[in-house]
């Protein structure tokens, strides 16, 4: 439904937002896999598939609140998607304060509609992602001051559903915005509020304990915004989705690589105070035209590296 455009462009509008409404997650699933939802509380709740009606593109969706129980302050930080025979999966969580914690998907089997408990938050916290790992997974996980993370889940043992983690990134004043492994893609993907974005290799990355400030995986400037999504990607489709739903589908092949201290280049056009909501993934699709009519690259916006890393970096 949405073409592959040229990085840069404005997109097209996507799902029908209400008034004070973003798009915030995506997902691909079979209507006979398990979704878990996790909210902000560290809550969990499960359903089949197919309890989502299908609609069209634009159509505004139905209400989360009609599937499941939640409370009126809740809002969805997470969706993961498990086959019921995926016995062996682990549940990898991430906080706004750099607390992590995995769970065996196991304690997750049998959750009432009401919904359980998923992790313990702090007062001052809140679950910010989730995500599915097999056991053997490195964990990145990235603030909003542009540095990230790598470590191996090994590093924290499996806990229970109440247990309120241990501290897995030092956000050193900032906050978590997302999380990815190692087994999604040999590039990370930095994506800002303003439209910019950039791979770099896995392996300029090193592997570290977990607790660390990180590294620097994009140049946060006045100019591209704060750091707001970070994927492991490989040469896939991205679908960038704006907080007044506008979206654009572009070629990840076409994205280029970049070293970490960089600022990236445009990948969508924003307009006041539209901003980057959220971006999802996709498995590339050969047969996808790509738009000759859309807005032309402008290598123009492209930043050379930086090549000064500071001793801070080599330090952590």
């Amino acid at each position: 439904t949405y073409t592959t455009q040229n990085r840069g462009g404005k997109g097209i509008k996507g799902m029908g937002v209400n008034q004070d409404d973003i798009v915030d997650q995506f997902l691909t699933m079979s209507s006979h896999d398990y979704l878990m939802v996790f909210t902000n509380f560290g809550k969990v709740y499960r359903m089949k598939g197919y309890r989502i009606p299908q609609a069209s593109r634009t159509a505004k969706g139905l209400p989360i609140v009609n599937l499941i129980s939640m409370d009126k302050e809740e809002k969805v930080r997470a969706l993961v998607a498990l086959k019921a025979e995926n016995t062996g999966a682990y549940l990898f969580f991430a906080t706004k304060s750099g607390v992590v914690k995995r769970v065996h998907a196991s304690e997750f089997e049998s959750i009432r509609q009401s919904g359980k408990i998923a992790i313990s938050l702090r007062e001052d916290d809140e679950l910010v992602t989730v995500k599915a790992t097999s056991g053997d997974d490195e964990i990145i996980i990235a603030g909003a001051n542009g540095k990230a993370v790598r470590f191996n889940e090994n590093d924290v043992r499996p806990m229970g559903r109440n247990a309120a983690g241990v501290r897995g990134f030092n956000v050193d004043g900032s906050f978590v915005v997302g999380m990815a492994t190692d087994k999604e893609g040999s590039y990370i993907l930095a994506v800002t509020q303003k439209g910019y974005g950039k791979k770099s290799a896995l392996d300029e990355y090193r592997l570290t304990n977990r607790g660390a400030k990180g590294v620097k995986t994009i140049q946060i400037t006045d100019k591209n915004g704060p750091l707001v999504v970070v994927k492991a990607v490989n040469g896939d489709d991205l679908l960038i989705v704006t907080e007044e739903g506008i979206i654009i589908r572009i070629n990840l092949e076409k994205v280029g690589t970049y070293g970490r201290n960089t600022q990236g280049v445009r990948l969508i056009s924003v307009e006041g105070d539209n901003g980057v909501s959220m971006a999802a993934v996709f498995e590339r699709d050969d047969e996808t035209e790509i738009s000759d009519s859309l807005i032309a690259e402008d290598e123009s916006d492209e930043v050379e590296d930086n090549a000064e890393d500071s001793a801070e970096e080599k330090s952590e």
